[in-house]
């Protein structure tokens, strides 16, 4: 890291280098009234806007993937392969959108990302589902039982390069997690038991365990578990006996590679990661969390409604479609300077900054 200085023009300047304080803020009762009623009509999922994002996000990421493989080592192979990263990255994002789904709204939507997009990038939704609801759990959010919570704003430097690091090798995580642990845990109860708890979920707390599923979720783990297994068994096998060459092996696992790569970075800036472990109030988290409403930029980095990410701690159960127009109405009914605006932020390069000079204020304490 070479550039730590916080970028302030790039911050709201009520919180520009400073920390908030978060334990002990009592809600803001007129923003919740006011997300509540406002958006009251914008909480169903429109199964076309879904399904055609989704299948056409993942065709394109399928053929650029196909381009990046089958390409001559080009230009063309280069872009292929970044194309292949965003288009692969959108799809892959509504296994956020599956936690929150009443799964009735969105019949087959489920079963199919899985079919299509979670088994084949050994990334099946239960990696996700009965994680990420405890994050927003009025009283684990930022606690030690989040499981997608660390206080990294007040942790060492060293930190947040191992955080991405981290992210890079998930590709040979997950090869390993279905390839080899989890049909040899088959035979063991006890390395079962450490499976699920440590190596079943997209979690980011390293003391995290998670519990066994059960009733219709354990059903659905088995048949997900199962699909990438015979996924990644067969990468093994067919890499290990020449049938598929390197090449094509490589740029596959390159591609999920980069795609964790682009979650982490955005991961990394969708909390302010302040919270030293007391449980917070909906406003609290809603100022540790992150929007950055404008540009263009974040429609990549942040898509499927991420950009609006401390809008949807807010209203987690909005659906991605309906996070754009709900801002706009609460940002007109609640004017500048209230709580509401005290999460935007302009751009990524000032919210990492800012990230990073809390931690190299670690350094220096």
């Amino acid at each position: 890291m070479n550039t730590l200085a916080l970028d302030t023009t790039d911050v709201p300047a009520a919180v520009a280098g400073a920390r908030i304080r978060l334990s002990g803020m009592a809600d803001d009762r007129a923003m919740l009234r006011a997300a509540a009623d406002l958006t009251r009509d914008l909480q169903k999922p429109n199964p076309v806007i879904y399904w055609g994002d989704f299948l056409g996000s993942a065709a394109v990421g399928y053929a650029a993937l196909a381009g990046a493989i089958l390409l001559p080592a080009t230009g063309w192979a280069i872009a292929s392969g970044v194309l292949a990263v965003l288009a692969l990255y959108r799809a892959s994002l509504f296994i956020h959108e599956i936690t929150h789904l009443k799964h009735s709204d969105l019949p087959g939507f489920r079963v199919g990302w899985n079919l299509l997009l979670g088994m084949p990038m050994m990334l099946p939704s239960f990696m996700y589902e009965g994680i990420h609801s405890l994050h927003h759990s009025r009283t684990r959010y930022g606690t030690a039982e989040d499981p997608e919570y660390l206080p990294l704003a007040l942790m060492k430097p060293w930190t947040l390069p191992l955080f991405l690091l981290v992210s890079v090798l998930m590709p040979v995580g997950l090869l390993l997690r279905f390839g080899l642990l989890g049909p040899i845990s088959m035979l063991s109860p006890r390395l079962r038991r450490l499976v699920v708890a440590r190596y079943s979920g997209l979690q980011i707390n390293p003391s995290f365990e998670r519990r066994a599923p059960e009733g219709e979720f354990a059903r659905q783990w088995r048949w997900q578990e199962a699909g990438a297994t015979l996924v990644a068994v067969a990468l093994i096998a067919t890499v290990a006996t020449g049938v598929l060459a390197l090449k094509p092996f490589l740029v596959f696992m390159g591609v999920i590679s980069a795609v964790a790569m682009l979650n982490q970075v955005r991961t990394l800036v969708a909390h302010l990661w302040e919270n030293d472990g007391e449980p917070l109030t909906v406003t609290a988290q809603y100022l540790d969390s992150v929007n950055v409403p404008t540009g263009v930029l974040p429609w990549l980095w942040a898509p499927v409604g991420l950009r609006f990410h401390a809008l949807h701690h807010l209203l987690p159960s909005l659906p991605y479609h309906s996070l754009a127009e709900a801002h706009r109405r609460l940002s007109a009914a609640l004017g500048q300077g209230t709580t509401y605006h005290g999460a935007n932020y302009p751009t990524l390069r000032g919210l990492m900054g800012r990230l990073a000079a809390s931690t190299m204020g670690r350094r220096a304490a």
